[in-house]
């Protein structure tokens, strides 16, 4: 994987990559989700790129995503912005930023959803070992998922990772919405998970936020995925999300279990390990979730 360049200052970024009589022109707000502003910068010699940014956040928060985008990039299976740089602009606003590649949307190309699985089971397919070693799972360093702190320490066991570095931190946060029975309910969850998951054939490289709204649509018709939080894992972690909010279109997944195998009893497992996601928003947004999270919780 590449180097992920690192800045003092947004006017030394755009000096860098683009030359030192460049400058921004015009800077126009961008539909960007809502944890960070985001930015079309149009510069004076024509180009236009992306720009996030993020007053709450230390620039780790963004070094993380560069770093996760660079690893999709890598693999060299699937579209994703091409990271710039990332950096904290020291020396004007004090701002942490990321700058990207802009992508311009365009109409999606006849077979879109068979393409975007098939171009998936290819990234999931793709070798780890430069992320974890080999046979790992986890990632290069901790990242977020959302607005919160996503743990990727290194373990050899799949379900051993899931338990420590997904479902147990994610259920002590909510430990505040939760009573001490349902806390209980949820020890024992986490104590049956080697009877309830299993080790995956090989370690994949996951998106590990993939819902529609991390998928849009380039210039060349096909599927681009933005905002990660990347890590190796058991690629039904990603597929089972895909499936969480409104899920996508049938032809998706006919194409993705033609191009990957899927492991037996997959559609038990997809609740376990959208849990996780479900912990997550119950944590990030409030008790709206909370019914969707012991559901699950209860019915294993």
């Amino acid at each position: 994987m590449g180097l992920v360049q690192h800045f003092d200052s947004l006017e030394d970024a755009l000096a860098s990559l683009f030359g030192s009589s460049v400058k921004i022109a015009r800077m126009e707000r961008v539909a960007g989700g809502d944890i960070n502003e985001s930015y079309g910068l149009a510069l004076n010699d024509g180009t236009y790129i992306f720009m996030k940014q993020n007053f709450r956040k230390q620039e780790s928060f963004f070094a993380a995503e560069a770093e996760g985008l660079a690893a999709i990039a890598s693999s060299g299976t699937i579209g994703t912005p091409r990271v710039l740089g990332y950096g904290t602009d020291k020396k004007k606003t004090g701002c942490p930023f990321l700058l990207l590649e802009f992508i311009r949307e365009g109409e999606r190309i006849s077979g879109y959803w068979e393409c975007l699985a098939q171009q998936l089971a290819a990234m999931h397919q793709a070798d780890t070992a430069a992320y974890t070693g080999q046979g790992a799972y986890g990632f290069l360093h901790n990242n977020y998922i959302g607005d919160r702190e996503q743990g990727n320490a290194l373990h050899k066991s799949w379900v051993v990772f899931f338990r420590e570095c997904r479902l147990a931190p994610q259920f002590k946060a909510a430990s505040a919405y939760l009573s001490p029975a349902e806390m209980k309910k949820a020890d024992k969850l986490l104590e049956r998970l080697d009877e309830l998951l299993v080790e995956p054939e090989q370690p994949s490289l996951l998106h590990g936020d993939l819902w529609s709204g991390n998928v849009i649509t380039g210039l060349d018709g096909k599927a681009w995925l933005i905002d990660p939080a990347v890590y190796v894992g058991h690629a039904e972690a990603d597929l089972a999300m895909t499936e969480l909010f409104g899920g996508f279109p049938a032809a998706f997944y006919d194409a993705y279990k033609e191009a990957a195998k899927l492991q037996p009893g997959y559609a038990k497992r997809r609740d376990l390990y959208n849990l996780y996601h479900l912990l997550n928003h119950l944590n990030m947004f409030g008790r709206a979730y909370y019914p969707s999270v012991m559901r699950i919780v209860n019915y294993f």
